[in-house]
Parts: structure tokens; C-alpha cells; sequence
């Protein structure tokens, strides 16, 4: 359970005490004047908590909150590339603290240990940071500089791994494997680019379940051990909705729960545009496989059906999309990925102090509406915002910042709450009814 001292005492260890060393074995303030290590790195993250994309005014009002007096010149100056490695180790520390919420209302969610959904964006920089977060140019030069960030999230209490910091050309499998081991019996939900049988196969032996969409290129063999296109497995299925065993893998013959529903002629028409259009872009020709899948939704999972039907998992798999909001929020609502400057080790600064921002954001969350099922997170957002001053000027006090985190906390369980909808349900609307047919982006 998310308590008021564990958050108050996270935020001050990682924006006091982590916050100084690392602005120390940095150099980023060699000698205290206006900022020590702390109220520089405060300043930044509670701007950027308090107003997305702040401009330099708005900085030094957060620095005077803090009670240090700095023009927006003499600001501009301190983005430097210590200061920029200081934010990051403040952010790495931030992002190692575990912190958790009591289990969301919703019992199919807690049926598992943990329901962790896993996924990665990316932040183009400037290219003059192509040497600190390489992108994705040809050969050993690229021509563009570009981050990577992967998150792991619990949907059941809400733990956060990440925001973890990569180039832009790293793999989603390689962040995968980077990220700790899944408690047993949890499940994992993640899209095709962390797809891997050996680490599907892996995670089972280990006990942990796992549901993604069918790799098009695996191989599939059904019960009997014959090797099967899907697409023609599914067309010799009568049914409209399909649960078959089959092996994944030519050497792997990895168990599995083949899981498939018909779609709508229309979006199978659609889809067949699409891929004839990619593969036209890319001067290549669309398998007759690939197009027969297109008649069909189609997972694969180890999860037995007696824990997890067909139409329950469809719904989990629309909740896939709750990490992807996540990235929506902070990019539209904290803006991670927006600068007033184009100077780069501004921009790179301001990057780290908004994802540090983001997740004493997700703290705040996990404290006062994780469990309710119709949570509205961009509410929930604004709410935070309105209260960053008062977090910021409440830091150094344990008692006070226990006061302002209550504040916090009730005006986001009042409210911050999603309106049902008819027409086409909310995802928690849909995993607490659990409806036979679902639609899945």
C-alpha cells in the first residue's frame, strides 16, 4: 500500500540528498552561490511539474519559491552538460525507487499478481546530441540523435519501471531483457517488437504467463503436430471465435492457446489496403498468408482457459493500450518531448527534469486514485500540476510535505474520475463486464 510517508520520504531522499551527491560527482555546482545540487534540481523538476514546457521566467519563479533569486540570463547559463548528467543520475534514482498502489477494483485485473505491460517511445533530439543518444542513422555516424524510452507497467498496482534510457536504435527485445525478472504468476502483455519464443519460453519456466499478438512469420503446428499457415488453420474452423493448442517454432514447439475471432469484412478489407500499400512502399509483395490472417484478430498465450478465457482475453488485450495513454499523457499533457530552446544541452536537461517530474507524477497517482477502476489519469494530471508549488515549498519539511501529499491525495480520490460510456465502453468498463466480442486496435 502507497502510504503518505513512504512518497514523502522517496521525494525528499531523491530531490535532497540524491539530488547533492550527484550534482557533486558531477561538477555540475562546484561551489554553492545561488544553487546548491538540491535547489537546482528542484527548480527544474517542479517548473516542469507545475507548467509543461515552462519557459526560463517560469523557471526562476520556481527557483524563488525555492528561495534562491536568479535572473533568466544567469538560468540559461547552468544548462551544461553537467548539469545534464547531474538530472540524469537524479533520474535514475528516481526510477529505481519501487513504489506501489493498492490493487485497482477490478477482479479479473487481480486474478494475476501482476498484469505488466511493456513498451517503448522514442524523443527525437538535436542532432548535436547525436553522440550522447545515437539515433537511428545509416552506418557510424548517424544523422540524427534520438531517445529511447522503456516502461514497464503493473496495471494491477500500478508499479512503474522506467522511464529506462536508451539510444534510439536499440532493440525493444534488448530493453526487455534489461528489465528485472516478472514475480511468478504474473502476466505479460507487450507488442510485437518485444516478441522473442525464447523469451516467451523462458518466462514460462519460470512461471510467469504471457499473451501478444502471433508473430506473422512463426511457425504454428496444431495438436497433431502438422505445420499450418494460420490463416488456413482458422479457415477450416467453423466457428467465429477460435481456442485451439498448437506449438510455436520450428525448433522451439513452444505450448500455446491459439486465440482468434473473425473480424468485420470491412476491417479485414481495410487491413489488406493497408498491408498492400506498406508492402508497395517498400517494393515488396504481400504473401496470400499474411492476407488470409487479415480476416482474423489473433492471439497467442500460455495462461490455461480455465484462468483466462477467449472473450477475457481479448479484453486484456485491449488493455495493452493503457501503457500507450501513459506516453499520451506525457507527451501531451507534460510535453517530455517539447523545448522553447534549440539549445541542445537545455533541451536535454529539461527532458530528464520532466520525466523526473512524470514520475513523482505516477507517485502521486499510485497515492490518491490508482484503485479506482474509472481513474482519469489527464484529470488526475492537472490536479497534480495545480499542487506542485505547494510540494516544491513543503519539501524540506517531512510533517509539511506529509500535509501537502493529504491535500494531494483527497483532491484526487474526489475526483478524476471517467464518465461510462454506452456507445463504445471505456477499457474498464470492459474488463469488469467482460463482453464476448471485443474490438481490438
Amino acid at each position: 500500500m502507497t502510504s503518505l510517508t513512504q512518497v514523502a520520504a522517496t521525494m525528499q531522499h531523491v530531490l535532497t540528498t540524491v539530488a547533492e551527491e550527484a550534482a557533486r560527482t558531477t561538477g555540475c555546482v562546484r561551489r554553492q552561490r545561488a544553487f546548491s545540487g538540491a535547489s537546482w534540481v528542484q527548480t527544474l523538476v517542479f517548473g516542469c511539474l507545475g507548467t509543461a514546457q515552462p519557459s526560463l521566467e517560469t523557471l526562476v519563479q520556481s527557483a524563488a519559491a525555492l528561495g534562491v533569486t536568479v535572473t533568466p540570463q544567469a538560468l540559461d547559463q547552468r544548462f551544461t552538460p553537467a548539469a545534464a548528467a547531474c538530472l540524469e543520475q537524479v533520474l535514475a534514482a528516481a526510477v529505481a525507487t519501487t513504489v506501489t498502489a493498492d490493487p485497482v477494483a477490478i477482479p479479473l485485473l487481480q486474478r494475476f499478481p501482476g498484469v505488466y505491460v511493456l513498451d517503448s517511445t522514442s524523443i527525437a533530439l538535436p542532432a548535436a546530441l547525436a553522440a550522447v543518444w545515437p539515433g537511428c542513422g545509416n552506418g557510424a555516424r548517424p544523422t540524427t540523435a534520438t531517445l529511447k524510452l522503456g516502461v514497464r507497467l503493473d496495471l494491477v498496482q500500478g508499479t512503474l519501471a522506467g522511464p529506462t534510457l536508451h539510444a534510439g536504435r536499440t532493440h525493444d527485445r534488448l530493453i526487455a531483457e534489461a528489465t528485472a525478472p516478472l514475480p511468478a504468476g504474473a502476466l505479460r502483455l507487450a507488442d510485437l517488437g518485444f516478441w522473442k519464443l525464447e523469451a516467451l519460453r523462458e518466462l514460462g519456466a519460470t512461471g510467469g504467463l504471457w499473451l501478444s499478438r502471433l508473430q506473422a512469420q512463426v511457425a504454428v503446428f496444431d495438436a497433431a503436430g502438422e505445420r499450418w499457415e494460420v490463416g488456413a488453420l482458422l479457415a477450416h474452423q467453423a466457428a467465429e471465435a477460435v481456442d485451439l493448442a498448437v506449438t510455436l517454432g520450428v525448433s522451439q514447439r513452444l505450448p500455446a492457446r491459439l486465440l482468434a475471432r473473425r473480424v468485420p469484412l470491412a476491417v479485414a478489407e481495410e487491413r489488406r489496403r493497408r498491408q498492400r500499400a506498406e508492402a508497395k512502399r517498400r517494393g515488396q509483395a504481400v504473401s496470400q498468408a499474411r492476407l488470409a490472417q487479415a480476416d482474423w484478430l489473433i492471439f497467442v498465450t500460455n495462461v490455461p482457459e480455465e484462468r483466462l478465457s477467449l472473450a477475457e482475453a481479448l479484453v486484456l488485450a485491449r488493455a495493452r493500450w493503457q501503457i500507450e495513454l501513459l506516453f499520451k499523457l506525457w507527451k501531451s499533457h507534460g510535453q517530455i518531448d517539447a523545448s522553447r530552446s534549440a539549445q541542445p544541452w537545455r533541451v536535454l536537461c529539461e527532458l530528464y527534469a520532466a520525466l523526473i517530474a512524470m514520475v513523482i507524477q505516477h507517485w502521486s497517482f499510485l497515492l490518491g486514485c490508482w484503485s479506482f477502476p474509472d481513474r482519469s489519469l489527464p484529470k488526475a494530471a492537472q490536479v497534480v500540476r495545480q499542487h506542485a508549488r505547494l510540494l516544491a515549498i513543503a519539501l524540506p519539511s517531512q510533517r509539511r510535505l506529509r500535509a501537502a501529499l493529504a491535500t494531494l491525495r483527497t483532491c484526487l480520490a474526489v475526483g478524476c474520475r471517467l464518465n461510462p460510456r454506452r456507445a463504445k465502453p471505456n477499457t474498464y468498463q470492459l474488463l469488469l463486464t467482460i463482453p464476448e466480442l471485443v474490438d481490438v486496435a
